[in-house]
């Protein structure tokens, strides 16, 4: 067989993985260990050839190593709760620097490597920008979290119109509030929420395992999430690796299709997985996400609580408590009949002051233009001034911003009513 006729086998056999991946959208997440191996020139090179077949790509970074390699060298040491870092004062500035590394390095490859693969003629477009609003992690087993933040917003329409000229998104661990403050996000979540917030058709984490090993020793190169978390408790992995894989349980139940795991010591190991295996539901791999539907975003109405037949399991024991012992505190958004949010108001007797709590939306809905978040604390206001109030206060470790933009200010310790005034409910 000559060279000129395998040549033309392989671009034969080529075209249906380039058809099927056309158009399709991609979210990879390349964790900062992988960033610095032997085989990140390739990756960016695979990356790179995805994009000019047609896929839509977005790529999230990490920079774990790098951040705590800047962190002991500034002699501190890097903090962890839950395996989620914490991160002060003194450790922001170090991560916003060691974010920006990576970053410029990733940039880089795209641009240098190229020349010396077959697409040097190629121009590969890598856009990246305040595409995600961040909040804080607050306060979690008594242990403040500081500057260590959570996905608030993903702005995905900007996302999709970079796509749409075909660029490569690029997104740090990092976001900002509306206030203008930096959080350290995790790129595992990040990745997870940006899958989810753009409807991607794929989302691929690289990670030093190349496959999940089961309880019967058995390497799988498929597997449905239910099974998956079943096994990841017992499983004899490095906690980097737990959390990534329940990430991609968590994308997987959330509606993308199908969610891969990538061994990144493996070289083309991107290619391979974009065509077999992953993790997926049962059945037809279909989306299962709970968004509201066209019906459901055309009316809502905000109104007292009902007692409630049962708590569901899932909900915070103290709201659930709450629920059943005080539910004529409370108010409920409801669309449609489903009850899709809830607040709740406290008077405190003799202060002229409340406390506006409980304030909790289904994810799927905080957006409906009817029934969301702020129209909650509107009803919750205009209940105040019918029971003649004079101050709403409430606290809050991972909702400042929210509620700021919602009209309140920051208050201290001295400004809150005595705890003796107090409405008493029965216990």
């Amino acid at each position: 067989m000559t060279e000129l006729t395998q040549y033309a086998r392989w671009f034969r056999d080529s075209t249906p993985y380039i058809s099927a991946h056309r158009k399709k959208t991609f979210v990879v997440l390349l964790p900062g260990d992988a960033v610095v191996h032997e085989h990140v020139t390739s990756i960016v090179h695979d990356l790179a050839l995805l994009s000019v077949l047609g896929a839509r790509v977005v790529l999230v970074h990490g920079a774990r190593p790098q951040i705590d390699a800047a962190i002991s060298a500034a002699g501190l040491a890097p903090r962890y709760h839950a395996h989620r870092r914490i991160t002060d004062q003194d450790t922001i500035a170090l991560v916003e620097a060691a974010v920006a590394h990576v970053r410029a390095k990733i940039e880089g490859l795209f641009c240098l490597g190229l020349p010396n693969t077959p697409l040097h003629n190629t121009r590969i477009n890598v856009l990246s920008g305040n595409l995600v609003t961040a909040r804080p992690v607050g306060v979690v087993d008594g242990v403040d979290h500081l500057f260590t933040g959570r996905v608030r917003t993903i702005h995905h329409e900007l996302i999709d119109t970079l796509l749409d000229v075909g660029a490569i998104v690029l997104l740090s661990p990092l976001g900002y509030s509306p206030s203008g403050e930096a959080f350290n996000l995790s790129s595992e979540e990040l990745a997870a929420e940006v899958a989810i917030a753009i409807g991607a058709d794929k989302l691929i984490s690289f990670d030093e395992l190349s496959r999940f090993i089961d309880d019967e020793a058995r390497p799988r190169s498929e597997i449905n999430p239910d099974a998956l978390e079943r096994m990841l408790p017992g499983a004899q992995i490095s906690e980097w690796s737990r959390k990534t894989l329940a990430e991609l349980v968590r994308a997987c139940r959330a509606g993308v299709p199908r969610c891969h795991l990538v061994g990144y010591r493996e070289d083309g190991a991107l290619l391979r997985s974009s065509s077999r295996g992953g993790l997926r539901h049962a059945g037809d791999g279909g989306r299962h996400a709970a968004h509201p539907s066209r019906d459901d975003r055309r009316r809502g109405r905000h109104r007292r609580a009902d007692p409630p037949a049962r708590v569901d399991r899932r909900a915070g024991e103290a709201l659930a408590r709450r629920l059943e012992t005080e539910i004529e505190r409370f108010f409920v958004a409801e669309l449609d009949g489903i009850v899709v949010g809830c607040c709740a108001l406290y008077p405190f007797d003799g202060t002229g002051a409340g406390e506006l709590a409980c304030l909790a939306m289904h994810p799927g809905y905080r957006d409906n233009p009817v029934a969301n978040g702020a129209a909650l604390v509107r009803r919750i206001e205009s209940e105040a001034r019918r029971l003649g109030l004079r101050q709403l206060f409430l606290l809050t470790t991972q909702a400042r911003d929210w509620f700021k933009e919602q009209g309140f200010v920051d208050a201290t310790v001295d400004d809150l009513p005595p705890e003796e005034g107090a409405v008493q409910l029965p216990a």
